[in-house]
């Protein structure tokens, strides 16, 4: 390395490292000065906790606003479905859910779904009237009335608010470290003339540590709402299965879903990758259980009613 270059980084070392030191001395002292005037605890802890709940409560009342708006979703009047009204009426009658709205869409596959909020409704794809009986849409209205009564919409958004605000605290606590030790350790580095050196040393190695702490935490929190999204699918099964009695119309209905939402492409089939085989990863990743498990459980839940 030439004298010059050498000089260069030493400077723009110099400038960093106090830029940096500057910066941490002013943190330390607005922090030592929030903590000298910190409220309660218990004042801190409900702020913190309103405001995520508060904040939950408005993503699920604006996000269902928006998500009814953009499916073009029409009422299914009750003369182009008088049987299945009959069967709806006495499946809401018997379960703690109000009475959601059927809706009836044009959906990118064939599918149903609770949507929440005011003016609560299921969301019926047209092509599923077609495709099953009417015993399998019952079992999936119950399934669906089922979310509406235990409140899942709500109580996921909810919790992953509050826990999204508590990776955003970690990530506060954090955030000193992260720069501190980011900022002078690339500053130590171009004072030594080697700036891509800066990660392997222990400061940089500090800051890794803190940025992946805070990713973890993140990781974290997304596992814990998708076990939740799971748990809730397992539940609304079981709930649909014990009102309707008909747990294998259920597993039918399921089966048929998914056969209608995976591409036939004929003689080529062999020659595509459809991504059906799941990893341990992707079934932590997915809001739904596996269909073969669930298919299973509502066959061993027919058995045991003999």
């Amino acid at each position: 390395m030439n004298s010059s270059r050498r000089v260069v980084l030493g400077v723009l070392g110099l400038g960093t490292l106090v830029i940096y030191l500057l910066a941490g001395v002013v943190g330390y002292r607005l922090l030592r000065a929030l903590w000298t005037q910190r409220p309660p605890v218990m004042v801190v802890v409900a702020t913190v906790l309103g405001t995520a709940l508060l904040f939950g409560a408005l993503s699920y009342w604006t996000g269902t606003a928006r998500l009814k708006r953009s499916l073009d979703a029409v009422e299914l009047p009750r003369s182009r479905a008088p049987a299945l009204y009959r069967r709806y009426d006495r499946l809401t009658e018997r379960m703690r859910a109000g009475e959601p709205s059927l809706l009836v869409a044009r959906l990118p596959v064939p599918n149903a779904f609770a949507v929440g909020g005011p003016g609560g409704a299921i969301v019926v794809d047209r092509r599923l009237f077609a495709l099953l009986s009417l015993d399998e849409l019952e079992t999936l209205l119950a399934h669906e009335l089922a979310h509406f009564e235990r409140r899942d919409a709500l109580v996921q958004t909810l919790g992953y608010s509050l826990t999204q605000s508590i990776v955003g605290l970690v990530g506060v606590v954090l955030f000193p470290v992260v720069v501190l030790t980011g900022g002078i350790a690339r500053a130590v580095a171009l004072l030594r003339g080697d700036p891509g050196s800066w990660s392997q040393s222990l400061l940089g190695r500090t800051h890794r540590g803190a940025l992946g702490a805070v990713a973890l935490a993140g990781f974290a929190v997304t596992l814990l709402v998708l076990s939740y999204s799971r748990r809730r699918e397992w539940a609304a099964d079981d709930r649909a299965a014990a009102l309707t009695g008909k747990p294998l119309a259920l597993a039918r209905a399921l089966r048929k879903i998914e056969r209608a939402s995976t591409p036939d492409l004929g003689p080529l089939t062999p020659l595509y990758v459809h991504g059906t085989e799941e990893s341990r990863l992707s079934r932590l990743l997915s809001t739904h259980p596996p269909m073969d498990d669930r298919v299973a459980r509502l066959e061993r839940l027919a058995r045991r009613r003999g």
